[in-house]
């Protein structure tokens, strides 16, 4: 029996005597397991069965007492990751183990048997999900660790090479407020300090209109300005608003897509998110990182005043 399987027969014993959800079950079982896995000593005790791998990949079950288990996991293992890559946007492994029962040493080891790294990403994360079962959105992040630590993508990198970075930040006003803001006479009143290249393709692509969703979507909007479904936006070209009040913009800057976000927030407040994707260079992500920190600060400020 593998791992695998033999955590989902005691996840099932304990559900049907406790009377718990399956989901439920399985969060009390892994966290006994991440308990058990952080004790100095990996002991059983009367009562209870013993699940303990012997070999990588595989499991053996030595039940004791019919009713009650106890899940005894391997020793840690660190996955081997070089020290310079970050584990943001990634899986960790204590993640991994939470949501798969295995850390991420195991899914490299699977992953590199497959031959991930030749095959590619798409193909790698389908592997996980459908041959072992991995929850599509860990399968994706555990692929993207994986990738990163055997050299094949860095911080910040996409799987088709590309790279992109994102910023957000959250300024005092509404959406309708912001959306102000962007036009050609609120821009006046922030962009000063902002770097000029940024400036000028922003003004281009809402003064032209030369962006994607330039209607809104929000037929009752009062606060975009919109006047029935499909109907231009009052405020600054681009923008699209949907009934709850979160707005999107799009755009094309020098061969790079940015994408707008604005998310209302209680108290008056939204978070402005800008994603910045399809940089060619490495080098481009800090660039266009600071200069759109910059950007989003001097717009907050603008609505502190």
């Amino acid at each position: 029996m593998t791992r695998a399987a033999a955590l989902k027969k005691i996840i099932r014993a304990r559900a049907a005597k406790t009377g718990e959800r399956y989901t439920t079950a399985r969060r009390h079982v892994l966290n006994e397991l991440q308990h058990t896995r952080t004790s100095p000593s990996d002991t059983s005790h009367p009562g209870t069965s013993h699940v303990a791998p012997s070999h990588p990949g595989t499991s053996h079950v030595a039940p004791s007492h019919p009713g009650t288990s106890h899940v005894a996991p391997s020793h840690p293992r660190t996955p081997a990751r070089p020290a310079s890559v970050s584990p943001r946007g990634s899986v960790s492994d204590a993640t991994a183990i939470e949501k798969t029962g295995q850390g991420l040493a195991h899914w490299f080891d699977v992953l590199d048997r497959f031959g991930a790294v030749e095959k590619g990403h798409t193909a790698a994360a389908r592997h996980l999900h459908e041959a072992h079962g991995v929850p599509g959105w860990h399968a994706q992040g555990i692929t993207v660790a994986y990738e990163r630590a055997r050299g094949v993508r860095t911080l910040n990198q996409r799987g088709d090479g590309a790279y992109e970075v994102s910023i957000s930040k959250v300024v005092a006003g509404s959406t309708a407020d912001v959306i102000k803001a962007f036009t050609k006479a609120g821009r006046r009143r922030w962009v000063a300090g902002v770097d000029t290249k940024l400036v000028g393709a922003l003004a281009s692509a809402l003064d032209s209109g030369n962006s994607k969703g330039a209607n809104s979507k929000d037929a009752n909007s009062k606060e975009a300005g919109s006047k029935g479904a499909n109907s231009k936006s009052a405020g600054a070209k681009g923008f699209v608003v949907r009934a709850d009040g979160q707005g999107r913009f799009r755009y094309k800057w020098d061969g790079t897509t940015v994408q707008f976000y604005l998310l209302p927030k209680a108290g008056g407040k939204l978070s402005v998110v800008v994603t910045n994707t399809r940089l060619p260079r490495a080098a481009m992500v800090e660039e266009r990182r600071r200069q759109w920190r910059t950007a989003l600060n001097a717009l907050a400020q603008r609505f502190a005043q």
